[in-house]
């Protein structure tokens, strides 16, 4: 097996962080091994305890391990390219988000944003793991909804795999040399004080 890229002697932050921060990133080599319930439920739990407006909560999490029933459904939402890499993958899951406060059933402006924040603790704790958890924009969001029986009052947010790491040598050409940690833009193209001066 390759050997696997350490995030942490390719990425040095500019100012001190937690480590886990540089260790997450989104490699596509995976084992095909499964995960144990337990662990698959630690990373649920992660997203459990993300921040929300009013504490709605208003993620949801749908998913299928590899080689069940459900795979099929879920692997077939996947753009062709994702298909190339997901086979491995020990789970697939969707990200959704309620689109009202289930306190008045008014417009919850912020429903992606918080569904983001439950993503965001998911990958952290599958890093501090040592698992893969690579999230996705390329599938058929449409397809999701009908086949998945998603409720018109939630969003289809986005896909993510999970799996334990594997040899990037199996990856397909044209995705083995993107198999590195990426790095990031300095603070000062992301932050402003005052008002939008980019």
């Amino acid at each position: 097996m390759s050997e696997l890229p350490n995030a942490l002697s390719v990425r040095e932050a500019d100012r001190p962080v937690e480590p886990l921060f540089l260790q997450r990133w989104s490699p596509r080599a995976m084992s095909g091994e499964a995960l144990a319930e337990e662990e698959l439920m630690r990373l649920f739990e992660a997203a459990r305890w993300a921040p929300s407006t009013y504490n709605e909560q208003e993620w949801r999490f749908l998913y299928a391990r590899r080689q069940t029933p459900h795979w099929d459904a879920f692997f077939g939402l996947l753009a062709e390219p994702n298909q190339a890499w997901c086979g491995k993958a020990a789970v697939l899951g969707v990200v959704l988000s309620k689109k009202t406060f289930t306190r008045n059933g008014k417009p919850n402006p912020v429903h992606t944003f918080d569904s983001g924040l439950a993503y965001q603790n998911l990958s952290l704790q599958g890093a501090a793991m040592g698992l893969v958890v690579h999230g996705m924009a390329g599938f058929d969001f449409d397809k999701a909804r009908r086949e998945l029986n998603v409720p018109e009052d939630f969003a289809v947010e986005a896909m993510f795999a999970v799996g334990r790491h594997g040899d990037p040598a199996d990856l397909p050409e044209e995705l083995r040399e993107r198999e590195e940690p990426s790095g990031r833009k300095p603070v000062g193209e992301i932050v402003c004080e005052g008002p939008f001066a980019f």
